[in-house]
């Protein structure tokens, strides 16, 4: 792939910004973005938009939070024929799905599904977002009315297709969103049989934070001479730039008191604490919680819709932290997030990527805080020799560090919790202490059963041994 054009865009111009319409996006797609805000071009943006445009295949190299779900979501709705467009009804598969944008998670699908239909409002287009874990018969029916575009992860589009329900030989634009993610989940063949499932003749695009072997192999085998775009150049700092990183040596006993103290910090609002098992997750929101703090988990035990409910306290601000792992926080998209807390060393310097950009997205500032066992010390070593980062030798720290409190703006006065700790009387976790039973009920052991008076005879040969012996 090195004879393929490389574009590369970095740090973008405040004086020079670009616009949705200086870069021939469709006006109804521009002022439905303007709309929300949303005038001016990131670099992945603008550097896409143009090649995308004209139906050229492409691959998009991107950290998490530079804002590359517009980077293909506006080509796949401005190139795909919408309803109300003159020339609809003259399609060969009217109804059918145009574009087909595959995600490695649900909730990455569903955040690029809501973004898809703010930007298509004005275009009236009909978008269906497809995971498993729910229903068939909600997304059967949507399919037999028309979608235009369907988002999805691999396994249910597959199933659907599969089940000959979703027909994917219409396809115009397809796009794989974080094809490394879905590498690493082992999704790669589920894809490989998708794509094999669409036309020929499409516009592929391909989006992936890093590019391993696979994916390489990927692009070589599926994309038309495509062209090469990076958000920045190879040079260039890896992490989101507005995000401030701070690493600390950590005990784990003493985590839960420094989370709490983080959590009250001056600048501190939405919170993501990251942990490694979906076990971890719940422990450390329960924790939480019951500290004072409205906490949320998010993992994969939870059914569906309790993490879809879980999301939106998160987002609609009814809980302040959301205690999630890996798998489950990819693809949330969340505004005015203001701190990540990574709970332990991430595995690898893919995974703090993918965590620390959840805060600082689009431009804003963020704070990321990572929290190093002294067992991940060179496991720590090794992410931060592979990012270039100035954090080889985290301090021991403590919640009572002075210079804990002063890195993150935490009042002096700041504990541990915010709520009054619960009386021992009041705890029901475990129905409440055998001691504290007895002492209620004077000494006694008020939970064991009374004995039974009983009433014993003697007996010999059945019979009783005064009626026995004759007497």
């Amino acid at each position: 792939m090195g004879d393929r054009p490389v574009h590369r865009a970095g740090m973008r111009n405040e004086e020079t910004l670009t616009t949705f319409h200086d870069l021939g996006v469709l006006p109804e797609i521009a002022d439905a973005l303007r709309e929300v805000d949303i005038v001016d071009a990131f670099p992945i943006q603008e550097m896409t938009l143009p090649i995308a445009l004209m139906g050229t295949d492409l691959i998009g190299q991107a950290r998490t939070g530079t804002g590359k779900t517009l980077a293909f979501g506006i080509p796949v709705l401005q190139r795909i024929v919408a309803p109300k467009d003159p020339d609809y009804a003259e399609l060969a598969g009217a109804g059918k799905p145009q574009g087909l944008i595959v995600a490695p998670t649900r909730e990455l699908a569903s955040q690029v599904a809501s973004d898809i239909a703010v930007a298509g409002k004005h275009r009236s287009t009909r978008t269906l977002t497809v995971y498993g874990g729910v229903a068939y018969e909600p997304q059967l029916d949507t399919l037999k009315g028309g979608v235009d575009i369907v988002v999805g992860t691999p396994g249910r589009l597959l199933d659907l297709a599969d089940r000959g329900v979703l027909d994917l030989a219409h396809i115009k634009v397809l796009v794989l969103d974080e094809a490394d993610k879905m590498l690493d989940l082992g999704f790669l063949p589920d894809v490989e049989r998708l794509i094999a499932k669409t036309p020929e003749l499409r516009q592929t695009m391909l989006f992936s934070a890093t590019m391993p072997a696979a994916i390489v192999s990927l692009a070589r085998t599926h994309l038309r001479h495509p062209v090469n775009i990076r958000a920045e150049s190879t040079t260039e700092q890896q992490t989101v730039p507005t995000t401030a990183q701070f690493i600390y040596r950590a005990h784990q006993s003493d985590k839960p008191e420094m989370v709490a103290r983080i959590l009250q910090s001056e600048s501190s609002g939405r919170t993501i604490v990251f942990t490694r098992t979906k076990r971890q997750a719940q422990r450390v929101a329960d924790e939480l919680k019951e500290r004072g703090f409205p906490t949320s988990p998010l993992h994969g035990d939870m059914a569906q819709d309790a993490r879809e409910r879980a999301l939106k306290r998160f987002r609609n601000g009814r809980v302040q932290v959301l205690v999630a792992t890996d798998v489950a926080a990819r693809g949330i998209d969340v505004e005015a997030v203001t701190h990540v807390i990574n709970y332990e060393c991430p595995d690898d310097e893919k995974t703090y990527l993918h965590r620390i950009g959840r805060t600082g997205r689009a431009g804003a500032s963020g704070v990321a805080v990572t929290l190093v066992d002294w067992a991940d010390l060179t496991r720590w070593k090794v992410i931060n020799n592979a990012l270039d980062l100035p954090f080889e030798e985290p301090a021991e720290t403590y919640s009572t560090s002075e210079h804990f409190y002063h890195d993150l703006g935490i009042p002096p006065d700041a504990t541990g919790r915010i709520a009054p700790a619960p009386k021992a009387s009041d705890r029901s976790d475990d129905g409440g202490s055998e001691r504290s039973e007895r002492k209620k009920s004077g000494g006694k052991r008020s939970d064991r059963p009374r004995r039974r008076k009983r009433s014993r005879r003697r007996t010999r040969g059945g019979k009783p041994v005064d009626q026995a012996s004759g007497n």
